[in-house]
């Protein structure tokens, strides 16, 4: 008992420990520089990254973003003509005609994860860069901030993506098919999210609450 203790005793503060996402390896808070990043030593995981002017490169993106959502989502994907009959299709379009067709349970898990996620995801993570500067803001957007990572499983406009593009490929011989302008701006709108995904480090937006935290304290 007495050991163990002592074993306690000498560990470091918490706050200066990390642990590894993969394989659980405690270790020291790595000390990055501008643009470097530090990997776990023994899984290779990249655990903590420094990215130069992080805010404001992820308030572009996000911006961006919701300024595509609308497009992306209301205006034709593609417009379909088969034997004499026109049709154009928004991603609105098809959760409507899914919940007319007795698919409603089909229509609310696509309007969820197509729609209302990444709008949800977008306005957290606005939210939380617009915080960041703003110490009386701290609580409520490490709030968001958790709602955000566990929403993250939920998006899925990349499946969507794929759905679209496996249609183009079925009708493509079978009618005359028109790609939209939505189709350009849905692709516009899943890469500014990816880009966004990549830029907005974790580790990164933690420190910026944590020490914006540290100074209304002081």
């Amino acid at each position: 008992m007495q050991s163990e203790s002592l074993t306690r005793a000498q560990l470091p503060p918490l706050e200066q420990l990390i642990a590894c996402h993969e394989c659980d390896l405690l270790m020291h808070h790595p000390h990055v520089g501008e643009e470097q990043k530090a990997c776990c030593p023994r899984c290779g995981y990249e655990m903590v990254v420094h990215r130069s002017q992080m805010r404001r490169r992820s308030l572009a993106l996000v911006l961006t973003a919701l300024i595509l959502f609308v497009p992306a989502n209301f205006l034709p994907i593609m417009s379909l003509s088969i034997l004499g009959q026109h049709a154009v299709d928004t991603v609105w379009s098809g959760v409507v005609g899914l919940y007319h067709s007795d698919m409603q349970g089909v229509a609310v898990v696509v309007f969820l994860c197509s729609m209302l996620v990444p709008l949800l995801k977008l306005l957290c993570q606005l939210f939380v860069l617009i915080a960041m500067p703003r110490p009386a803001l701290r609580p409520l957007a490490c709030y968001c901030y958790r709602i955000y990572h566990h929403m993250r499983e939920w998006g899925m406009l990349e499946v969507y993506l794929f759905g679209i593009l496996v249609s183009i490929v079925k009708l493509i011989d079978m009618a005359k098919l028109h790609l939209g302008v939505g189709l350009a701006c849905f692709v516009a709108l899943m890469l500014a999210q990816i880009w966004l995904e990549v830029t907005m480090s974790p580790h990164q937006v933690w420190d910026a609450l944590s020490e914006e935290d540290d100074h209304a304290r002081t």
